[in-house]
């Protein structure tokens, strides 16, 4: 089959919304949509912008592909689960963010213009205009399929998207309640139905707990304090997470009868970080711990209900409360810091006084360093670590550190000798921040005389 010469960004793909695009080209969208559904499409993002190939080799782009299949569906009776059916195996191959907007603008296409007069935004600050239901709309008129499928879109906006994403989901579930109320009540105490029942809601002596996977939600009561408790607790979050569809970002919502806190100033104190305070002090409990971390932490992903300035990825408390019992728990943490987002996380910082406060200076404690140092920019270092670093066993467990520095860094950063220069010098800034500059030059001024040359060696 001859295909014409391909019209997109330096060619790198067809167009498909132009009246005039072949009928070749159509097929072989069409063909990329079934692809794309039954998991044989390939998506390629090595240029801008990403692109989805069928079996054939076919470039489109996703959110083209997506358009066309929408369209093309009834609004009577509209197949809602066909509809989720491809937007979920979309998502899966190139990311919500790629075919977000498409389906936003779909939606108020199809519900908001359709079943509702849209007034005008009255200042600046508002993210969408008013919106009130056609005064002439009967029952009849509005297909629930189509609100079914509005839920999603809402839905997938929290669960996929941004943090300001939400104030779509809460326009889109906003209109929807305007014309069908029960739906969206459904979705607040039920979720999306495709958690397993136990799973939805679990009763014990010990806790009660529920999630909503459309919402992103865990909720947690303790009833007591014991070991038992908290063991199934966590077995709970653990089970929950297994489920594929349950979303990487979500908010661990816990109360508990001990209002104790993990023991570093400025963490939010929030249920989640309660959660895990109590629970660290059993040790048996420290693997499960452990487990529930690892299945928590994901790059990109946060805890959906603390504040910006205390965004944390999921996992963040079980690392922290783990990585302040000791030595064992370093690889760990080096994995956490390794994931964590370096331009939004900063918790890391407060994590970090608070462990070499506790621990001070050795080797397995400045490898944890070397790691959170790179983890964000510029970390700032406490005002105690000057004093904590001064003595003989401290700067020479830094010099243990600087001779076999290889073994604290990845593989793909030992061999750039700039970022090695660059890594080593975040270290000191973490240890002194600004004196660490000019080679450390006021800090071996000011150093005592049995320990300058130790100085001057850190900053050779």
């Amino acid at each position: 089959m001859s295909l014409p010469k391909r019209d997109g960004v330096h060619n790198r793909y067809y167009l498909i919304h132009k009246p005039d695009t072949s009928p070749e080209v159509l097929a072989e969208a069409d063909l990329c949509i079934q692809n794309v559904l039954n998991g044989t499409a390939r998506e390629n993002h090595s240029a801008y912008p990403t692109v989805v190939r069928n079996h054939n080799g076919t470039p489109f782009l996703p959110d083209q592909l997506l358009e066309r299949y929408l369209t093309g569906l009834p609004l009577k009776e509209f197949p809602c689960e066909d509809a989720v059916s491809l937007c979920d195996a979309m998502r899966r191959l190139v990311g919500w963010q790629e075919i977000r907007y498409k389906l936003e603008k779909y939606i108020e296409k199809q519900v908001q213009e359709r079943y509702f007069l849209v007034g005008e935004r009255e200042d600046g600050f508002t993210v969408f205009p008013p919106c009130t239901m056609q005064p002439e709309l009967r029952p009849e008129d509005v297909d629930e399929g189509l609100l079914r499928f509005a839920c999603y879109a809402a839905i997938c906006h929290t669960v996929y998207g941004q943090s300001f994403e939400s104030l779509t989901t809460e326009h889109i579930l906003g209109l929807v309640s305007q014309l069908r109320p029960d739906m969206v009540k459904q979705l607040k105490t039920a979720g999306s139905g495709k958690l397993p029942k136990d799973i939805h809601q679990r009763k014990t002596e010990h806790f009660n707990a529920s999630a909503n996977d459309a919402f992103a939600t865990i909720r947690i009561t303790a009833r007591d304090s014991s070991q038992e408790c908290y063991a199934e607790i966590l077995d709970y979050l653990c089970a929950v997470l297994e489920q594929e569809e349950f979303p990487c970002s979500y908010s661990v919502e816990f109360r508990g009868k001990e209002k104790i806190y993990l023991p570093i100033p400025g963490l939010p104190k929030k249920g989640v970080n309660q959660l895990f305070a109590c629970a660290v002090r059993y040790p048996r409990l420290h693997v499960r711990m452990e487990n529930y971390a690892r299945l928590a932490m994901q790059e990109d992903e946060w805890y959906n209900n603390l504040s910006d300035e205390s965004c944390a990825m999921p996992g963040t408390f079980a690392v922290f409360a783990l990585g302040l019992e000791g030595e064992q728990w370093a690889p760990l943490v080096a994995e956490y810091l390794d994931l964590c987002d370096d331009e939004h996380s900063s918790l890391q910082e407060k994590f970090l006084h608070a462990f070499i406060r506790k621990f001070g200076f050795q080797p397995w404690t400045l490898g944890v360093l070397v790691r959170g140092a790179l983890s964000m920019q510029w970390l700032k270092p406490a005002k105690e670590f000057r004093t904590l670093i001064a003595n003989a066993e401290s700067l020479d467990a830094l010099l243990t550190v600087k001779r076999r520095f290889s073994d604290y860094l990845l593989p793909e950063e030992d061999k750039d000798p700039k970022f090695r220069a660059i890594a080593w010098q975040s270290l000191l800034w973490a240890i002194w921040g600004p004196s660490s500059e000019n080679g450390g030059r006021k800090i071996i001024k000011s150093a005592p005389k049995e320990l300058k040359e130790k100085y001057q060696q850190v900053f050779a």
